[in-house]
């Protein structure tokens, strides 16, 4: 197929959920929602941490730039996608499309490193917790969350330079609700052979990387924990690292089912509801998975609530007033 026989594509439709016009505000409704609460949460949580000198520990500092990340992730995609359920104008241009793609790639690649950095924390404060101050000092902290971030760069640099070597003139229409990798590869009247073979290569090399830390360390964590003689103690231990887990359980599976699956460019329909889930889902739950759970940062929350309660504020202008 010869380019002069088609016009070239610079410009996409998303069609990602048109199929059922009449669920289009039902799905608005929710998906802002979702937005909504994701940002507020994701941010809160930022701000929570940036605030509170107590918190700028370890384990804080990962959380927080996962928190980052979870609202880039979330402002790549989500604003688009709810300007389409009601606009008839539902162009993406190829630059925007490469765009929406590389701080999506980032996000997922640094998270990927934040949460091995997370678990390798936990492994040191369970397993090795008198040489916990020396072994995860903040200056070490703070070149892991940077060597995240590079590496996520890196990642989604290689992965749209690739996408430069593609010419697309098979169809206009993405049928998905962002542009990802896969959908773009569909439409591409080049062969994306190399492109394809370089998702498991990197995007493989990546995760089993990542995953191997965190398998080792929770089995570490594990072997730790039995040997604990106090319950009470094994039972904060394990309370402490079940929420790190079924973040960790919940991301990595849904990318490995993306990605990493047989196939996958083929598979059009499963796509999609895979996609809500990493992208969507996931920086929704982990807030409330990272709070809800952890006692100290629930107590900082309740002090600031306590802080800004109206009595509180009167007691604090009239004291101001009378001096």
């Amino acid at each position: 197929m010869t380019e002069d026989n088609h016009s070239l594509t610079t410009e996409f439709i998303l069609t990602g959920f048109m199929d059922h016009p009449d669920m289009k505000t039902l799905l608005f409704v929710v998906f802002f929602a979702i937005y909504l609460i994701t940002m507020v949460g994701n941010l809160g949580l930022v701000a929570l941490i940036f605030k509170e000198r107590r918190l700028h520990t370890p384990m804080y500092i990962f959380l927080g730039n996962l928190a980052l990340m979870d609202s880039c992730c979330s402002c790549a995609i989500t604003p688009k996608m709810l300007q389409n359920f009601y606009s008839e104008d539902r162009t993406i241009s190829l630059h925007e499309c490469m765009a929406q793609f590389y701080f999506l790639c980032l996000a997922e690649t640094a998270d990927c490193f934040l949460l091995a950095a997370m678990a390798y924390d936990r492994y040191v404060a369970i397993c090795s917790p008198l040489k916990y101050h020396t072994m995860m000092s903040k200056q070490l902290c703070i070149k892991m969350a940077i060597g995240a971030f590079i590496a996520g760069n890196l990642h989604s640099m290689i992965h749209v330079v690739l996408l430069l070597r593609l010419t697309f003139c098979r169809s206009h229409k993405i049928n998905h609700f962002f542009c990802d990798v896969l959908p773009l590869y569909r439409l591409s009247c080049v062969d994306p052979y190399i492109n394809e073979l370089m998702i498991p290569i990197f995007s493989g090399s990546i995760q089993v990387f990542t995953i191997t830390i965190v398998v080792i360390s929770y089995l570490c964590i594990l072997f730790t924990i039995f040997k604990m003689k106090s319950k009470e103690g094994r039972g904060k231990a394990l309370s402490t690292c079940a929420s790190h887990f079924l973040s960790i359980s919940m991301f990595y599976g849904s990318l490995l089912v993306m990605y990493i699956r047989p196939s996958s460019v083929e598979e059009v329909d499963k796509d999609i509801p895979v996609a809500i889930f990493y992208t969507l889902v996931i920086p929704l739950l982990n807030p409330f998975i990272y709070t809800l759970r952890n006692k100290e940062v629930m107590n900082v929350v309740k002090r600031i609530m306590k802080k800004r309660k109206p009595a509180n504020i009167l007691k604090q202008i009239s004291s101001t007033v009378t001096t």
